[in-house]
């Protein structure tokens, strides 16, 4: 599109996980999720493995948002996962590094790059606030920390 220029944000959060990297690296899985996400669901396209591998291939059509293609685009267990999430109006770069935290914990350090791929893209991305962005990750942080104390989900809200 001619004089199209995409709008971009990068946001990070560093989640404190009360469990070391060698247990939460295997729930940052798409299969896996549905253990500890309770809105979770997605449909697998591609995986060597069933589970999360390099350039896993599923799809997610979360409400709201549309259908979007997600492919796991570096794989280092138990380090650093990363998605590459697009669908037809903005792409996404979501990566989680982890880091022995001591003491049998993690320092896991989400970040997001969206950008917008048109008009109706770019004002998704204007529209996520910091604040949204912020509570969602300490949402997932509860979660995933209540999953790995208790082996129950922890519902959403």
């Amino acid at each position: 599109m001619k004089g199209f220029a995409g709008k971009r944000t990068v946001r990070s959060y560093t989640m404190h996980i009360e469990a070391p990297p060698d247990a939460v690296f295997p729930l940052l899985c798409p299969t896996k999720e549905y253990e500890w996400i309770d809105r979770w669901e997605c449909k697998m396209v591609y995986s060597d493995s069933g589970f999360a591998d390099l350039d896993c291939i599923f799809e997610t059509n979360f409400p709201g948002e549309g259908p979007d293609i997600w492919v796991i685009s570096r794989y280092e267990p138990p380090a650093e996962i990363q998605f590459i999430r697009v669908n037809d109006s903005r792409a996404m770069r979501f990566s989680i590094s982890l880091d022995d935290g001591g003491a049998g914990t993690t320092r896991a350090i989400w970040k997001q790059v969206l950008t917008g791929l048109t008009p109706e893209g770019n004002k998704l991305v204007e529209a996520l606030s910091d604040e949204q962005y912020a509570t969602e990750m300490k949402t997932l942080e509860l979660k995933l920390n209540h999953f790995l104390r208790t082996g129950n989900m922890l519902p959403w809200g």
